[in-house]
């Protein structure tokens, strides 16, 4: 056998040339395949950074770049010739290697190449048949496909994102008392089991790939089980949304980097507190977490959405610092209303995950309300008890709330989380003033059962007027609830849930309400 095959062989374990369209089954193990235009043809063997003239390849590999031009290396300089090859790469490499001799057989009048090289050459390429002809079917499936998705993709810039929910539900009890009354002389609650659904579509466009706009449509019919079916916002679903079927522009946002460290998000409208201070509950999710309004998050973070302005500042790997302005009447020119006159909210949050199982997050938000007009009061983001929601009426409001939320996984199968809000309200119009407690502990068992399907509970006390110049919460509510998701396929899931109201609006003599569902979740 000539040196030239012998090189050939010997250096079966290295990586050749780069392939014109490499297959995904071909990227290596823990390292994609670069792109061609990222893996140059090497010219001289001391380009590759890991490669020595003591190693036992170093000819070989040497002759295969200077002589005959057949080797690449990774963009960062690295040849990684310990690492295994499979036989398609082997096969898509001696390939091309053929190729080039082939080249110098027919351009070079003085060949070195024997008929003993030629014959060895013809019985490489007869060994790795099957396996070429796997390569190019390959290569002909992608370009098909690659095609297909080039002449049907919706736009080069722009991701569509859908989401339907399908829920059943039902609420078991009775009528909210007067303040004094006794629930037993109340009749049940007339209400039938409903079937409704909402539909989200999400554009989500990137001009630069560091960037997103957001750009949401909604529709639905699902409705909300608040005062006014119920008599208290503490029976409400976490993904209720009624709009009667009229689609409507529900979410208008643009994020983009300043550096490497700071993410600045501008909302033009139905931007949320939460979407600059994230909930590290694990059941945050209106469409695969918690089923109720309240099981979700805390709600001190639901006390303002609409238009403003976000940032996210990355202090290390383990922690960041997020702030926020919101005003949820800034298209309003009106008195008390507008971008600087009506409602308004500004966050602090920090949150410090010093490793991927804990994460501890401290939240502060001065919250204004105008009062009257279109500036309604709602200091608990419509759950807990209607006093809590606005404690001085209808009228302006200030309140400053803390929040103290934790999640600690365990283990893969068992997750801890919890928060506690506390806000100090007061009314710059009557000198009055009062304080809104919240708590909950939820749990949650991801993959119980099989892989995807999570399995949930809560408990805890919705937001109560624990102190007040007018008129406290007396007695004390607690919110009790389960859930099972499951994850029937990768975009679909089935989620059948409970949630238990005890004391209503924190009334002993409100008998328990109890809220029943079943939702249905698909992606696309």
């Amino acid at each position: 056998m000539s040196n030239l095959c012998k090189k050939i062989i010997s250096s079966s374990s290295l990586i050749f040339t780069t392939f014109p369209i490499v297959s995904p089954s071909f990227a290596f193990e823990n390292q994609p395949m670069a792109p061609q235009a990222e893996l140059a043809q090497l010219t001289s063997v001391s380009q590759l950074s890991d490669i020595q003239p003591t190693d036992w390849a170093f000819q070989a590999l040497q002759s295969l770049v200077e002589r005959y031009g057949c080797i690449a290396g990774y963009p960062n300089g690295a040849y990684r010739g310990n690492r295994a090859i499979s036989r398609y790469e082997f096969a898509a490499g001696l390939n091309t290697c053929l190729a080039r001799i082939q080249e110098l057989i027919i351009t070079t009048k003085d060949t070195l190449i024997t008929t003993t090289d030629l014959d060895l050459i013809q019985k490489l390429q007869i060994e790795f048949a099957s396996e070429l002809a796997t390569i190019r079917n390959r290569v002909d499936i992608l370009e098909i496909q690659t095609s297909e998705l080039a002449a049907n993709q919706f736009s080069p810039t722009t991701k569509l994102e859908a989401e339907v929910i399908i829920g059943a539900a039902g609420i078991v009890g009775k009528t909210i008392a007067d303040s004094d009354n006794n629930s037993n002389n109340n009749p049940d609650l007339n209400t039938n089991i409903t079937l409704a659904q909402r539909v989200r579509l999400n554009f989500l466009t990137s001009f630069t790939d560091q960037d997103e706009l957001n750009i949401r449509l909604e529709s639905g019919n699902i409705p909300e089980f608040d005062e006014s079916i119920t008599g208290t916002a503490m029976t409400r679903l976490g993904f209720d949304e009624d709009t009667n079927n009229n689609i409507g522009l529900d979410e208008v946002y643009y994020s983009f980097p300043i550096g490497d460290k700071i993410k600045t998000t501008l909302a033009v409208t139905e931007m949320e507190l939460n979407d600059i201070a994230e909930p590290i509950n694990p059941l945050a999710s209106s469409d695969s977490g918690a089923v109720s309004r309240f099981g979700r998050y805390n709600p001190i973070v639901r006390s303002m959405d609409g238009t403003g302005l976000g940032l996210n500042y990355q202090i290390n790997n383990n922690t960041n610092l997020g702030f926020a302005y919101l005003t949820n009447n800034a298209a309003l020119p009106t008195e008390k209303n507008g971008l600087f006159n009506g409602n308004f909210a500004a966050l602090g949050n920090l949150t410090y995950q010093p490793t991927n199982n804990l994460g501890i997050a401290f939240t502060y938000i001065h919250t204004y309300y105008a009062g009257g007009g279109d500036s309604d009061v709602n200091l608990t983001g419509s759950t807990g008890s209607l006093t809590a929601r606005s404690p001085f009426g209808n009228v302006s409001t200030t309140a400053n709330s803390f929040g103290l939320e934790t999640s600690w996984r365990i283990n893969s199968k068992f997750i801890v989380s919890g928060w506690v809000g506390y806000t100090q309200a007061e009314s710059p119009v009557t000198n009055d003033d009062a304080e809104i407690l919240n708590y909950a502990i939820s749990l949650a068992f991801p993959d119980l059962g099989s892989e995807g399907n999570l399995a949930g509970l809560v408990v805890g006390m919705p937001p109560k007027v624990i102190s007040s110049s007018l008129v406290a919460d007396r007695d004390t509510s607690l919110h009790i609830e389960g859930f099972y998701r499951f994850q029937v396929s990768e975009n679909i899931s089935i989620t059948p849930g409970i949630f238990l109201i005890t004391n209503p609006e924190h009334n002993a003599n409100n008998d328990s309400l109890l809220v029943g569902t079943i939702r249905t979740s698909l992606e696309f």
